[in-house]
């Protein structure tokens, strides 16, 4: 919404001193959203002068058409002497008045007038358009021809009123009211603490049977229709310059007096008006729904199927307009240049339409109008009657009408909305103690009534339909009283409430990886079902049961993901595409399982609270959501340089990586060799872990199979590791605990023990931990060997052994004891032969 200030004062009496700038930031202190002030006439300055034009010489010998004219300026040009202008535009002839710039003007954009020789003759100003001037779209392109009875000489920048600021007013669907300058100078008077001087309060003549017939078949689409007829237009009255340029500065472009009013009155009001051409309308106008597949066209020449649900205006041929969006083009308002005649008897319809209806048709037809956007944010229906009332007065006014004495208004039955509010409510509401005082000062300034004292009861007034509710009207006080008044106060959490451990084991785990040098990478939770294809699962594979979403973001990923694998392959593939081809990736987050049994939840009906039942009943169909944690690599995990050679990333690193998580989570992981869809079947190590005393696979690591490489566009020798973090916890020992310095000395015993080929390392790990006992801190293979000296099908593992006790220095007795006794146990076991024994 455009508001002119100087069209705003006629409503406020503001400050003289106060500038748009000003105004701006007193709405918008209010809670308007004034994006800007624009201000008319910047650049522009005089002397600008009403001219009469005297003689126009066509010049003929250049290419395109030009005019030497001398035109009358008055006393303007210090001489009294017609002025001698070159003009190129042929939209006025000898006599006319217009609008001249004398040399010495500066025009919008630094256009400086001057004397000048050009076409061979020498012109002393220029005769202006409106573009030029910078008065926006008049609708005529060309120079501006004024009214005859201005005189000559006299400034034009007041006349045309080219100076002016204006305020742009982004308004929000629930202040419709703000689309009018009756409801923005409403705002203006209450944020000023000045009386409003009302355009709606009006003398309007009583209903009566002499009024033009009009018959409503839904009433409650239309709950308010009146309708005015005015006889004795004249055909060549013109709209007023002051017209003119108040619709101009508001946005929107003059097209014909009727016409013109109809859309002032709109913008003066809020309320939407249609001018019919008396003369084309067939008998009772009617309101109705439309047939379906019924044909129309509208006042753009676009000829519409209709819906059912279309709201129409009717005569006794069928529709003659689209309710609340568009006329019809065979009841048009005609000008003197129609060759049908001017329109010279015309009936004026204020009514008031169902918002949502309304709504609905603009998007329907794809055209959205000013009138639209009106009535599906709220318009007045009280003000119907005095919008047609000023429509009335000015076609009279200006046209030399006469309004018929009859007037129509059907009014639907309806009582004013009422809101119950304890006197409190806006305190709660803001933290703040206003008052039954200011509240009820703040709600009588919005328009309502109030009544009651520690209970109130709240009138709503007629042009807010968004108040609905206490919270609405607690918003009302709160914003007049000042949004930046609130003070700023930080929550209080109850005490005993923080991080549940499982919120801090996952924080933990993205810690500790991010500390390993893995980098995070959230994805989208969202798979299509193909993925599973491309990851080599079996037909029968659990995580082939996917919850399928009924209004998906993409159609190719209607599903919500079992694994975490996916996003990070495909966040490692686009990275590896751009150039980044070391790359350690990891992320946490939820999986999704279908619950046993129906995996279709029951739609609940919103105009009610659901019943425990129907909670129960939703409940029951959510999906499991397990957390897990994974992590994929590729390229070097070390790099070369001064410092050594560089490696890739292999097989051991993803396992690492498990390992990580599980000490993060204070549980004891078990690794063994194992075979799973994506990973290559000779480089892929189970993961499992004890859960009251049996053991559960959380996951998989390793290299994954070449033919997932080639399906995903991964680099060679790409690895993963994915695993179960909720049941990795479960096998918690309880809290992690913080590390112990010891004040006694360590004692290191190597051993190399020679296994067959297809012992794990983490078997004979196992067995030399357990053999160990308690005195054990710490065990690391820092050597596996394999040649001719220890024999084909065997390799030698070599383990640094850490014992220390809490108590006391060890021996070295009691050291040589405890690694003889895991040796032992190795041996029993896995077969393993002490190396060099």
């Amino acid at each position: 919404m455009r508001v002119p200030l100087s069209w705003l004062r006629e409503y406020v009496d503001l400050p003289a001193t106060e500038t748009g700038r000003d105004v701006q930031a007193k709405l918008v202190s209010a809670g308007l959203e004034v994006e800007t002030v624009e201000q008319l006439g910047a650049g522009l300055s005089g002397p600008l002068v009403v001219g009469q034009v005297r003689t126009i010489e066509e010049l003929t010998e250049f290419k395109k058409p030009i005019r030497f004219c001398t035109v009358d300026v008055g006393q303007a040009n210090g001489t009294g002497e017609p002025q001698e202008i070159i003009c190129g535009a042929r939209n006025f002839a000898e006599g006319d008045k217009v609008v001249v710039a004398l040399p010495g003007a500066v025009l919008p954009g630094d256009f400086r007038i001057a004397e000048r020789k050009t076409y061979g003759r020498v012109s002393r100003g220029m005769i202006c358009s409106g573009d030029e001037l910078g008065m926006g779209d008049d609708g005529s392109h060309g120079i501006i021809v004024l009214p005859p009875e201005h005189e000559v000489g006299t400034d034009a920048t007041e006349l045309l009123e080219l100076f002016d600021e204006v305020l742009d007013i982004a308004v929000t669907p629930d202040r419709g009211y703000c689309l009018s300058m009756r409801g923005v100078a409403r705002e203006a008077a209450t944020a000023y603490g000045l009386p409003l001087r009302d355009p709606a309060l009006l003398d309007v003549p009583a209903p009566n049977s002499y009024g033009y017939p009009v018959t409503i078949g839904d009433p409650m689409g239309c709950d308010r229709f009146v309708a005015r007829t005015v006889t004795g237009l004249d055909p060549e009255a013109r709209s007023p310059i002051w017209l003119r340029r108040r619709l101009q500065k508001a946005g929107m472009r003059p097209i014909s007096l009727a016409v013109d009013v109809t859309n002032y009155v709109m913008l003066e009001l809020g309320q939407p008006l249609h001018a019919y051409d008396r003369s084309r309308v067939e008998g009772t106008i009617g309101v109705r729904r439309a047939e379906a597949g019924e044909k129309f066209t509208t006042l753009d020449g676009v000829k519409r199927v209709l819906d059912a649900e279309d709201l129409v205006i009717t005569d006794d041929r069928g529709a003659i307009g689209l309710a609340g969006v568009m006329g019809g083009a065979n009841t048009e308002i005609a000008d003197h240049d129609d060759a049908a005649g001017a329109t010279t008897e015309v009936v004026i319809e204020a009514a008031h339409f169902d918002a949502l209806s309304i709504a609905r048709t603009a998007r329907r037809h794809k055209l959205s109008s000013e009138a639209s956007r009106r009535f599906e944010r709220g318009v007045d229906p009280q003000a119907a009657a005095a919008a047609a009332q000023r429509t009335v007065d000015l076609l009279v006014l200006l046209a030399g009408g006469t309004a018929e004495a009859g007037v129509t208004e059907i009014v639907a039955p309806s009582g004013p909305h009422t809101i119950t509010m304890p006197a409190d409510h806006p305190d709660r509401v803001a933290g703040v103690s206003y008052g039954r005082e200011t509240v009820v000062r703040r709600l009588q300034e919005v328009g309502c009534d109030v009544y009651g004292q520690d209970e109130l009861v709240v009138t709503v007034p007629s042009w807010r339909p968004d108040l609905v509710a206490p919270n609405d009207l607690a918003e009302e006080v709160i914003r007049l009283e000042g949004y930046e008044n609130l003070p700023s106060t930080l929550p209080k959490p109850p005490a005993g409430r923080g991080l549940t451990e499982r919120q801090r084991s996952h924080r933990r785990v993205g810690r500790a990886l991010a500390g390993a040098g893995y980098v995070e990478a959230l994805n989208y939770p969202f798979i299509g079902e193909q993925v599973f294809d491309q990851l080599a699962l079996d037909a029968d594979d659990p995580a082939r049961r996917v919850v399928t979403l009924v209004n998906p973001l993409s159609d190719e990923e209607p599903a919500l993901r079992t694994t975490l694998l996916p996003g990070l392959l495909g966040a490692l593939r686009r990275n590896d595409g751009r150039g980044s081809h070391d790359l350690a990736l990891f992320e946490t987050g939820l999986v999704f399982h279908p619950a046993d049994g129906t995996d279709v939840a029951v739609r609940i009906p919103a105009d009610r609270r659901p019943t425990d039942e129907e909670i129960a009943g939703l409940t029951a169909v959510l999906p499991r959501q397990p957390r897990h944690a994974a992590v994929v690599l590729a390229g070097s995990r070390e790099q070369a340089g001064w410092w050594g050679k560089g490696r890739p990333s292999d097989w051991a690193d993803a396992v690492e990586a498990a390992r990580t998580v599980a000490r993060e989570a204070g549980a004891e992981l078990i690794v063994r060799q194992g075979q799973y869809g994506p990973w290559h079947p000779g480089r892929c190590a189970e993961l499992a872990v004890v859960v009251d005393g049996a053991e559960k696979v959380v996951g998989h690591a390793g290299e994954l199979h070449p033919r997932v490489v080639k399906a995903f566009g991964l680099p060679a020798r790409t690895c993963a590791m994915e695993i179960d973090l909720d049941t990795v916890e479960q096998a918690s020992a309880g809290a992690v605990q913080a590390p112990r310095i010891s004040t006694f000395p360590v004692a290191t015993q190597d051993v190399a023990l020679v296994v067959p080929k297809d012992v794990p390392s983490a078997e004979v790990e196992r067995t030399l931990r357990e053999g160990a006992g308690e005195l054990l801190e710490s065990i690391r293979l820092f050597d596996v060997y394999t040649g001719d000296q220890i024999g084909e099908g065997s390799k030698s593992l070599a383990y640094a052994l850490r014992f220390r006790a809490t108590d006391r220095t060890l021996t070295v007795e009691e050291a040589s004891a405890a690694r003889d006794a895991a040796v032992a146990l190795a041996t029993e076991r896995a077969g393993a032969v002490l190396r060099g024994a």
